[in-house]
Formats: C-alpha cells, sequence, structure tokens
C-alpha cells in the first residue's frame, strides 16, 4: 500500500503507477490517499504553492474520481485473445477519460488493464469532519483514531449514515482504528511494560522534533531536559489552513503553546516531561493476550470495528507477541481467520467485490 498525496501528484500519472503496482501482484495493491498542506514541497512542483485546507479535499474528491475512472476505463474483453491480434488492446475497448476544473484536469487513455481485484484498494485516514465525507464517498478502508469503545462506536454510527447517502452499503467500506498493544502475562506485568515503552518512545532528539511541528522553526538548540521554548513559533504555522493532523495542529497554536508553558511552569516539567505528557502514543490496548482478546472480540461482533491497525511498539517484539499469544486467543473466540479464503488484497480485507 502507497501513501500518494493528491495535492501534488497527478492524477493520469498516479493511477497509472498504482494500476502496474496492482496488475504487477495480482491485486494486491493499495492507496492510502492523503493531501499535503506543506507550501514547501509545492516548491518542487511546477504548480507551486499549496492549496487551503477546504480545497485540498476538494481536489483529493475529484483526483479520487478521475482516477476510479481511468480504472474503470477498460472493457472487461479488451486484452486481446493471443499473440497475433495487431493490438494488444482491441481497438476502442478503452474509454478516455477527460477532466477540466480549476484543481484537476486531464485528458487521458488508461494503458494498464484491470487487475484481480479490478483496481487498488483504497485506504483513507477519516477523523477529522472534512475527511469523513470523502472517505464515504470513495474509500475501501478508513483509517481512525477512535480506539475508545464508545468513541469507535459513534464514529462507526456516523460513517455508515454517510455511506447510505452516497448510496454505499455498510459492507462496502473497513474500519480499522490505529491501535498499540501490550501484552504481559498479568495485568500488573502489563501496565509496567506500558510505562517503560512510553517513556522509551519519547527521547530527548523525538522530544524536540514533536515542539518543531508547532513552532515550526529548528529548536535543537534547546535541552529537552530543560525548559521550553522561550521563543514564539514562526509566523506560518500559525496560519490556521497548514496542519493536517488534528484541529490543534490547524488553529489555535498560540493559545495551546500557552497552555503547555502553565502547565509547564505549574509542575516543573522539562521539554521531555511535557511531551510526555501532552502526546499522542499511550498504547491504546494494555493487558494479558486473554483479556485483550476479550476485548476485541466485543468491537468485532458489534461492529464498532472491523479490525485494527497494528502499531508495533517495537520490532519483532511486540509483533511476535501478538502473533504468538493474541492471535491464537482470538482465533479461540472466532473472530480472528485460520486460513485465505481468497489471494487478493480486497479479498483478505473480506470487502465485496467490484464487479
Amino acid at each position: 500500500m502507497a501513501t500518494q498525496n493528491t495535492t501534488y501528484n497527478y492524477p493520469a500519472d498516479l493511477a497509472r503507477r498504482l494500476a502496474g503496482l496492482d496488475l504487477l501482484s495480482e491485486g494486491r495493491a493499495g492507496w492510502n490517499v492523503v493531501t499535503t498542506d506543506n507550501a514547501w514541497t509545492g516548491a518542487n512542483f511546477r504548480r507551486g504553492g499549496w492549496l487551503e485546507h477546504e480545497r485540498r479535499y476538494e481536489r483529493a474528491g475529484q483526483f479520487v474520481e478521475a482516477a476510479k475512472e481511468l480504472w474503470s476505463s477498460w472493457a472487461p474483453d479488451a486484452v486481446a485473445p493471443d499473440g497475433r491480434a495487431t493490438s494488444w488492446a482491441r481497438p476502442g475497448a478503452v474509454t478516455p477519460v477527460e477532466r477540466d476544473t480549476d484543481l484537476v484536469r486531464l485528458r487521458a487513455t488508461a494503458t494498464v488493464p484491470g487487475s484481480r481485484q479490478g483496481r487498488p484498494v483504497l485506504f483513507q485516514a477519516g477523523d477529522p469532519d472534512g475527511g469523513r465525507e470523502p472517505a464515504a464517498r470513495h474509500a475501501d478502508v478508513v483509517f481512525s483514531a477512535n480506539t475508545e469503545y464508545g468513541k469507535a462506536v459513534a464514529y462507526a454510527a456516523d460513517l455508515r449514515e454517510r455511506l447510505a447517502r452516497h448510496g454505499r452499503s455498510p459492507d462496502s467500506l473497513r474500519i480499522l482504528p490505529g491501535a498499540s498493544v501490550v501484552l504481559g502475562d498479568t495485568t500488573a506485568d502489563a501496565e509496567e511494560k506500558a510505562r517503560w515503552v512510553r517513556g522509551e518512545q519519547v527521547s530527548g532528539p523525538r522530544s524536540i522534533a514533536f515542539l518543531e511541528q508547532y513552532w515550526g522553526t529548528d529548536l535543537s538548540a534547546y535541552d529537552p531536559d530543560g525548559p521550553l521554548p522561550d521563543i514564539e513559533p514562526d509566523e506560518q504555522e500559525l496560519d490556521p489552513s497548514r496542519g493536517t493532523i488534528s484541529v490543534e495542529r490547524r488553529t489555535g497554536k498560540q493559545a495551546l503553546i500557552r497552555k503547555w508553558r502553565d502547565l509547564a511552569t505549574e509542575r516543573g516539567l522539562t521539554i521531555r516531561e511535557l511531551v510526555l505528557e501532552v502526546s499522542p502514543g499511550h498504547p491504546s490496548f494494555v493487558g494479558t493476550p486473554s483479556s485483550v482478546a476479550d476485548e476485541w472480540t466485543r468491537y468485532v461482533r458489534t461492529r464498532a470495528v472491523d479490525g485494527f491497525n497494528l502499531l508495533p511498539h517495537l520490532l519483532p517484539a511486540s509483533v511476535t507477541d501478538i502473533v504468538d499469544t493474541l492471535v491464537p486467543a482470538l482465533q479461540e473466540r472466532g473472530v480472528y481467520r485460520t486460513a485465505y479464503q481468497g489471494t487478493t488484497l480486497r479479498e483478505h480485507l473480506g470487502l465485496p467485490s467490484l464487479g
């Protein structure tokens, strides 16, 4: 699965590259659809500049629509039956695609036929309101940060309501929240390991890098075990349209930084200690394999989620723990497959056929 942005790529070019990967892999390719806010990224492209937040989603929708049209432009019998044909694609069997808006402009004929699964599987992060509607319209799989059960249920209900408005069935989309898992022989063991993991994840350099996302400037001269930077964030970083990770990063950065300074002063926190306190990354599920399996079974059977996108805290150890201890517990509960029933990525995800 390739993470490719729609802000600075070109639809016909990216669609062709992804179609080639999908065909060569015999239907095992996916595309994680993202947008990009960085003006410095745009400077590397002829168009340059950058798009306002709302327009990035608008272009993304048009971009994906164009790619899907290109992928479906080959007739089922388009490929010549043998090597004696004058052309390997039957004349007239591939429909040219044209788009002409202020955001997407193209005139192209797809040069790669569909794969075993039809086209690449479309993945998208769908937490922000601006991302939920495009996800409901186009995505096959959606990522989210809603691992708490109540939030996961509410998110799934909202997304499925949006699916219905676009004429899509609930089974046409898979919801896979990102989840980190810390397992132990006992609950106490797991909790102790989780505290160690959290402390190791936030090193000095990573603490500085986290703050640089908000200050928008080089903070490497600051001591991670010292006080917060005494400078104001770069003016460009205060622009509300430049963030992509959360509402807090898009708006109110000055207020957020003031809040952090107050917290650091009140509790005497260093940069690293503050980042440990305020940054995301706390393990989502901590416990024994049996207790986590019970919890995940509840999530899946109530359709709060369709599965989880694992965020390993240590490779390969954390994945080995999951494979050797959690997966068997899930299989015992009947919520995890014991054998593959297909060969394509779409089949592995249990998505309906495009046919």
